[in-house]
């Protein structure tokens, strides 16, 4: 996901992208412990979209 396109969302919807993001990479995880995912750079890049959400709702929080 490009930040562009993050910084386009609403603050509702940057909120449930944390959420679903985070059930994402819960689940991954969970199947990862299980048997090795065919691609395990899915959770790096999971984890760095997180990040970018994240730091776009701070940077709103910080502005205001």
């Amino acid at each position: 996901m490009k930040i562009k396109e993050i910084r386009e969302l609403s603050d509702a919807e940057l909120d449930s992208k944390v959420r679903d993001l985070g059930e994402e990479m819960f689940k991954l995880k969970f199947q990862h412990s299980i048997r090795p995912l065919e691609n395990p750079a899915i959770l790096s890049g999971l984890r760095k979209d997180i990040a970018k959400v994240k730091t776009v709702m701070t940077e709103r929080r910080n502005a205001q």
